[in-house]
């Protein structure tokens, strides 16, 4: 086979993809939906620290506490600091914290999970007491305690996420490789003389990446709700940094007062976050799933 052919087969196969991915999405209207609201995040955390109206750290402490209006759409916090540029601007840490603690998890519990189904043996029983171990600790008092042991910055954030998420990937895909292993396509790899690792890896790993990619998306709710937890609760990311869950915590001591619009807000964003990517595991189920390729 050419060079050129090969082009051409690739090329034809990313436009089948892309063609089912927009089959897939205008399908299903509650997928397009949740595909519309990945689009507003993805575009607020590339492009919205650029252009919201006010710096999110500057400070006015004349325009402190000031209601929703036109001047401040989400109003003024007890610095003078626009809400609506500051959640805008947080967009970008608290989807990045997301992004990197799953790819994270994904790369050590799924190709772990994958291994342990697999090959079974020792490799099973290692990875199932890493796993079990970690369960044995109520999650979020675990990434408590690690990002108190290790500081409490962004890194440490994403690795403590990593490892609470990491027994959920080792059980999907330890369970998805199980039974797959004795499949006919994987005797049939055996039999061409493929190795057991690149038939891991090029035969098993994409047969599971459907349910993998539905739980990467729900793990990324996971993931925000886990760095707003942290820093609500003086763990997370320090002020002055934007970030949802710091701007939650410090309404809170002013909703008795009246001032509800400080906490109200970055809330919503947490929960539409975390609402889309609820939503979103789903519509790239189908997208990734060869067997729904019509």
């Amino acid at each position: 086979m050419t060079i050129a052919s090969v082009e051409e087969t690739h090329q034809s196969g990313l436009a089948a993809t892309l063609k089912h991915a927009r089959y897939v999405i205008s399908d299903n209207p509650v997928t397009g939906v949740a595909f519309g609201m990945a689009l507003v995040l993805v575009v607020a955390a590339l492009i919205g620290p650029y252009v919201v109206p006010y710096d999110p750290l500057a400070s006015d402490t004349a325009a402190a506490l000031s209601p929703p209006s036109a001047a401040h759409w989400f109003g003024t916090d007890n610095l003078g600091r626009d809400i609506f540029s500051r959640v805008v601007a947080a967009t970008r840490l608290d989807l990045a914290i997301a992004v990197f603690s799953v790819a994270l998890v994904f790369a050590a519990g799924g190709v772990a999970g994958i291994a342990s189904g697999f090959f079974g043996g020792w490799t099973d029983r290692i990875v199932g007491r890493i796993s079990d171990t970690i369960m044995a600790f109520p999650l979020f008092v675990l990434a408590m305690g690690i990002v108190a042991a290790l500081g409490n910055s962004v890194t440490n954030i994403v690795i403590a996420t990593a490892i609470i998420n990491f027994p959920l990937y080792v059980r999907v895909a330890r369970a998805e490789a199980a039974i797959r292993r004795q499949a006919g396509y994987v005797q049939a790899a055996r039999l061409t003389g493929n190795s057991e690792w690149r038939i891991l890896l090029t035969t098993i790993l994409p047969n599971i990446m459907p349910i993998m990619m539905v739980q990467m998306s729900l793990t990324m709710g996971y993931a925000i709700l886990n760095a707003a937890g942290l820093s609500f609760i003086g763990l997370g990311v320090r002020p002055p940094t934007p970030e949802w869950g710091i701007m939650v915590a410090e309404g809170a001591a002013y909703i008795v007062s009246g001032e509800w619009w400080i906490a109200l807000f970055p809330g919503l964003a947490l929960m539409f976050a975390v609402f889309c990517f609820n939503l979103l595991g789903d519509g790239l189920r189908d997208i990734v799933d060869p067997q729904r390729r019509t």
